[in-house]
């Protein structure tokens, strides 16, 4: 599949889910009160039923933004709107890898919020395989091996510049399991596609992000290479 076949919304349509996110976040921290879908919200947002995440990272101006909270419903959950305004209020106050942010932190964070195509199972004939059937740039990567379960979204092993290897290797890990797990007959390996709408800074414009082009940015820097 290549990268344009998943772009559901338009930029304006991105936008305002990411508005959204922030301000869900801000109301829940001010008030306690989760915010309704606003009347302005576009229709098919209301109907749409696509995964959703929402990250949230320590802007840094100068480097790689920091990891402040990700959550999000990887099959999808009501519908769209509603699925971004609880995911952004879970990643600043639930994700346990953090404690709940407080309000001053919004004027220094950025808000992603990443669509998700349907999660499709990947048929492969031997486990070699797979590192031609999932692109880096392209596809997010969900592993399954009994009761461990672990989910990367696309834009991770591009920033981190990972080969496919790695790539399935680091989900392996985000679910416990062995870094080697993929190669295993009992092991599924699901992959998504994402259409990723970011700000470029705290509450600042809001683009679409295209992976393979930073992609290509990042490997022209470090001389075609990928770890």
């Amino acid at each position: 599949m290549e990268e344009s076949m998943f772009k559901p919304y338009t930029l304006e349509e991105g936008r305002f889910l990411v508005k959204l996110a922030r301000k869900a976040v801000a109301t829940y921290i001010e008030t306690g009160k989760m915010i309704s879908p606003p009347e302005n919200t576009p229709p098919k947002l209301l109907t749409d039923k696509y995964g959703v995440f929402t990250t949230i990272e320590v802007f840094n101006p100068r480097g790689r933004n920091e990891l402040r909270g990700c959550i999000g419903f990887p099959r999808g959950y009501k519908n769209v709107v509603t699925a971004v305004i609880q995911s952004a209020i879970a990643a600043a106050t639930e994700d346990p890898r953090f404690p709940p942010m407080a309000l001053e932190e919004l004027k220094k964070t950025v808000f992603e919020v990443s669509i998700l195509s349907p999660i499709e199972l990947i048929k492969a004939e031997k486990p070699v395989d797979y590192t031609n059937l999932v692109k880096v740039g392209v596809h997010g990567l969900v592993i399954e091996k009994g009761f461990f379960t672990g989910l990367l979204l696309p834009q991770v092993p591009v920033e981190y510049m990972w080969s496919t290897e790695e790539f399935l290797s680091q989900t392996c890990m985000k679910a416990w399991l062995p870094p080697d797990c993929w190669f295993e007959e009992d092991t599924k390996i699901y992959r998504f596609q994402a259409q990723l709408f970011k700000e470029v800074e705290p509450g600042g414009e809001v683009i679409e992000r295209n992976l393979l082009r930073e992609l290509e940015e990042k490997q022209k820097k470090l001389g075609g290479k990928i770890h």
